[in-house]
C-alpha cells in the first residue's frame, strides 16, 4: 500500500543561486542540486524496488528537460514509476490511457458550446485536454492510431498546442512520459520516427532480480503502507534544468559524442564498416543534443563541473537507441540498436 503525503510547502529546499560569480556559490549550489536528487531518489525507492538505473536515467531526462519513453513487458512497474514521480513531484499530473477509439480531441481539448445563464446568448468556449497538465502518463501509446498519435507532436517539440486556429502555450516544466510493450504487438500502430525522435531517452525496464522480487513481494502482500511525500515544485526544476545546462563541456568531449552520432551515418567517413550494412537510417543532431544535456545532469549528480567522456557513454545507449533505425538485414540478423551502440563505443576513438 502507499500513501501520499498532502502537498506542503517547499521552504526547507535548498534553493539554488541563480549568481554564479565565484567557485564557493557553484559548489553550493552544486551540492544542494545533489542534496535534492538524492532526496528525490531516496523517495522513490519508497515505492519502486531496484531498477536503479531505470530511475537514475528518469531523474536525468526530467533535469534535462527532456521526454521518455519507457520500454518493457506488462508488469515491471513502468506505470508505478511515472505515477510515484508525479506523487514526489507538485506539479498537475494526468494519465491519458491510449486505445484505438482515442481521438486527438481527447488528448488536446475541443471546443464547445456554452450559453449564458442570464443573457441565454451562446458562445464557444475552450475545454482544454490533459495535455495541458504539466506532467503526462502516455500509456501504452503505441496503441492509440497515428493520427491520435500525432496529437503529441506539437505539445512535446513546441510546448504548445493549435487548435482552431490558435496556439496555446503549455505551462513549464512539461514532461511527457509514454510506455509501451514491445512484445504483444496486436492492435498497436508503430510510432512514426518524427514521434520517436521527440523522445529525449528511451529506456528498456528489465526484469526484476531474485532479491528484487522476494522485496517487491514482501511490500506488497502485506499491510504495511510507505507514505511517499512531495519532494519538488516547478520552480525549483526550472532553476535546476537551467543549472545543468551551465555545466561545462570541453570541445573535444563534445566532438566525441557527435563523432558516436555520426558513425550512425551509413556511408560517413566516421561509420564502421562492419556495423553499417544494419543501418538504415542515423541518428539526427536531437541525439546529438540529448547526449550533452543528459552527459550535463550526470556530470552535476556526480560532484563534477565539467562533462567527462564516463558521461557520455553512460547516457549514449538511451540518447540513441531509439533513433537508430535498423535495414532489414539488421532484423533479420536479429541485430538490436544496443548492439550497435555498444559497437560503436568500443570502436569510436576518445581523441580524433
Amino acid at each position: 500500500m502507499v500513501e501520499v503525503a498532502a502537498p506542503t510547502r517547499h521552504a526547507d529546499l535548498p534553493r539554488l543561486e541563480t549568481a554564479l560569480n565565484d567557485i564557493e556559490s557553484v559548489k553550493r549550489t552544486c551540492a544542494a542540486f545533489r542534496d535534492v536528487y538524492e532526496r528525490l531518489r531516496k523517495e522513490i525507492g519508497k515505492v519502486i524496488v531496484g531498477q536503479d538505473e531505470v530511475v537514475d536515467q528518469t531523474l536525468t531526462a526530467l533535469f534535462a528537460d527532456g521526454h521518455i519513453l519507457l520500454e518493457g513487458v506488462p508488469g515491471l512497474g513502468k506505470t508505478l514509476l511515472v505515477r510515484t514521480l508525479s506523487w514526489t513531484l507538485t506539479l498537475p499530473f494526468a494519465r491519458i490511457q491510449f486505445t484505438p477509439d482515442v481521438m486527438p480531441a481527447d488528448i488536446t481539448g475541443t471546443s464547445v458550446v456554452v450559453e449564458d445563464q442570464r443573457t441565454g446568448r451562446r458562445s464557444f468556449a475552450f475545454r482544454p485536454g490533459p495535455i495541458f497538465h504539466q506532467l503526462i502518463l502516455a500509456d501504452e501509446v503505441n496503441r492509440a492510431t497515428p493520427k491520435s498519435q500525432s496529437a503529441l507532436l506539437e505539445a512535446m517539440q513546441e510546448r504548445s498546442v493549435s487548435i482552431a486556429g490558435t496556439t496555446r502555450e503549455l505551462a513549464r516544466p512539461f514532461l511527457v512520459m509514454a510506455t509501451q510493450n514491445p512484445i504483444e504487438q496486436e492492435g498497436t500502430y508503430r510510432l512514426p520516427e518524427a514521434q520517436i525522435d521527440r523522445f529525449f531517452f528511451k529506456i528498456i525496464v528489465p526484469y526484476a532480480t531474485r532479491k528484487e522480487m522476494n522485496e517487491i513481494v514482501s511490500r506488497t502482500t502485506t499491510d504495511v503502507e510507505s507514505t511517499v511525500g512531495p519532494i519538488l515544485d516547478g520552480p525549483y526544476i526550472l532553476q535546476a534544468q537551467r543549472l545543468g545546462r551551465r555545466i561545462v563541456v570541453a570541445p573535444h568531449v563534445q566532438d566525441y559524442a557527435i563523432r558516436l552520432v555520426l558513425a550512425t551515418h551509413p556511408g560517413s567517413p566516421h561509420a564502421d564498416g562492419k556495423m553499417d550494412r544494419y543501418i538504415d537510417a542515423g541518428v539526427s543532431p536531437r541525439g546529438a543534443q540529448a547526449i550533452i544535456c543528459a552527459a550535463k545532469i550526470r556530470a552535476l549528480v556526480a560532484g563534477r563541473y565539467a562533462v567527462a567522456f564516463r558521461d557520455i557513454i553512460e547516457v549514449a545507449r538511451p540518447a540513441l537507441r531509439h533513433r537508430i533505425m535498423l535495414s532489414f538485414e539488421g532484423e533479420a540478423d536479429g541485430v538490436t540498436s544496443d548492439d550497435i551502440i555498444g559497437r560503436l563505443l568500443a570502436s569510436v576513438p576518445r581523441e580524433a
